[in-house]
């Protein structure tokens, strides 16, 4: 795959760019110790996916925003019918999530084209758990990727001393932290770059794709990393969720305190 020239044009015939959020929202979240799918958890009195669609609906950039849900999943819709979730009701949605997330991402590009995007239009896909992702941060991405010739992520320089472990969980060695970033989401793409990245990287056996970039990466292009925020985390273990519901509280009494 060959990376897209700065000379093409990727502009419609208004002169306008078009960004479309994905979110991938069919996993079972097995590792959070849930009972069920961990976006539907209670997080400050909401399902922890409502707030992660309420940030994304305040990216005026956004010209959209396709929810992609297992086959079989019908609490999303119950959830868009409540009262307090207008973000929620405004998204697309389609049943067609598969067993990983390449697999939901890919179904969910393929759905946005047949709503009539194009492969040239970008996509912004954000993890329906990183509930606590800042508006500015989105647009930060957008700014520093909508004329890239390539798209790039969030991400976060690593602090920590690293280290890498042994099979019996004991030190081997010090990994170097220099240059090194932890990636988050959104990662922004175009629509029809990454389609064939993850097409491709479907097609060989050693390449394990585990996030957006990653298929990108083995097609040979190098995203751009685009400085996120420390709590714009992953709701993964059990932990987690308490330690989100704590920022999340916190918003809300500095925003009631702004006011």
């Amino acid at each position: 795959m060959t990376s897209p020239q700065r000379g093409d044009s990727f502009t419609h015939p208004d002169g306008r760019q078009r960004f479309f959020a994905l979110v991938p929202c069919a996993g079972s979240g097995s590792r959070s110790g849930a009972a069920g799918p961990k976006q539907y958890e209670s997080l400050a009195g909401r399902a922890l996916v409502l707030w992660t669609l309420e940030a994304l609906a305040r990216v005026s950039e956004l010209d959209g925003t396709l929810v992609v849900l297992s086959p079989g999943d019908d609490q999303f819709a119950a959830l868009a019918a409540e009262g307090d979730a207008e973000a929620a009701s405004a998204c697309w949605r389609a049943n067609v999530g598969g067993g990983t997330r390449a697999e939901s991402v890919y179904a969910g590009l393929h759905d946005l084209l047949a709503r009539g995007a194009l492969p040239s239009d970008w996509v912004l896909v954000h993890d329906a758990a990183r509930c606590l992702v800042h508006p500015d941060s989105i647009r930060r991405l957008i700014a520093a990727c909508r004329d890239d010739a390539v798209g790039g992520l969030l991400a976060m320089p690593v602090p920590d001393t690293l280290k890498r472990s042994d099979a019996q969980a004991r030190v081997a060695e010090t990994v170097p932290r220099e240059r090194i970033w932890a990636a988050q989401t959104p990662q922004m793409f175009r629509i029809g770059v990454l389609r064939d990245a993850i097409a491709a990287g479907f097609a060989r056996r050693d390449l394990l794709i585990t996030d957006e970039a990653s298929a990108i990466e083995a097609a040979g292009l190098a995203p751009r990393l685009v400085r996120g925020d420390f709590d714009n985390l992953k709701v993964t273990w059990p932990e987690d969720f308490a330690l989100a519901e704590r920022l999340l509280l916190g918003r809300a009494q500095t925003s009631k305190a702004h006011a």
